[in-house]
């Protein structure tokens, strides 16, 4: 049994998603990033932790790398070619999809208000509709790897719903086609009811 420790509308989707994939079981545990309770679990006090066997693991990409690698499903295997490309795939995504989002994040609540600077919030998002078309330009069938989905498929679609939620353009056809089509998996829908399930949770009074 795994358990997942991270409130709902953040990275911990993506590993929900993952564990919902892969059909296995798991627990959550509500915290919010630098939470005193993730003492111990993550030095930056930042979300997802998976742990698994006393292990506390950090940095929702790298979780779900381990738990494909672990369970021999939704990758290619390590050192092959089609790794390697599959890796070259989630780096693009992390690199231009999520780094454009978090940047625009961070500007809007994250950082202090003295620091934040809304005027590179445009820049941003001419460079996340340029960095999508990229993407979509590289897809190899129905999923970004070909027939079969990926870790990468995951990823790309939790950023482009990030994306709606900030207001940040997609217009690519195939893209919006492509995570309409994700959208629509019984794992993807079975991570919005965990999801729903831990909001509401979290909105019950305090005994």
């Amino acid at each position: 049994m795994y358990n997942v420790i991270g409130c709902a509308n953040n990275r911990t989707f993506r590993v929900i998603w993952m564990l919902e994939e892969l059909g296995q079981p798991y627990q959550r545990t509500d915290a919010h990033p630098h939470d005193p309770m993730l003492r111990g679990h993550t030095p930056l006090g930042k979300l997802p932790v998976l742990v698994d066997q006393g292990e506390s693991l950090t940095d929702s990409v790298a979780i779900m790398t381990y738990l494909c690698d672990r369970h021999g499903a939704l990758t290619a295997p390590a050192g092959t070619i089609a790794r390697a490309r599959q890796d070259g795939i989630t780096q693009q995504i992390v690199d231009e999809l999520e780094s454009v989002l978090w940047t625009s994040t961070r500007h809007t609540f994250i950082l202090p208000e003295d620091q934040r600077v809304a005027a590179i919030k445009p820049s941003l998002r001419w460079e996340f509709l340029r960095n999508t078309a990229k993407l979509a330009e590289r897809m190899q069938g129905p999923y970004l790897m070909g027939d079969a989905i990926t870790l990468p498929d995951l990823l790309a679609v939790h950023c482009l719903n990030w994306a709606v939620a900030a207001k940040f353009p997609v217009e690519d056809p195939a893209l919006l086609d492509y995570a309409t089509r994700l959208r629509q998996r019984d794992a993807y829908k079975a991570t919005l009811a965990s999801e729903k399930a831990m909001m509401a949770a979290a909105a019950q009074p305090a005994d």
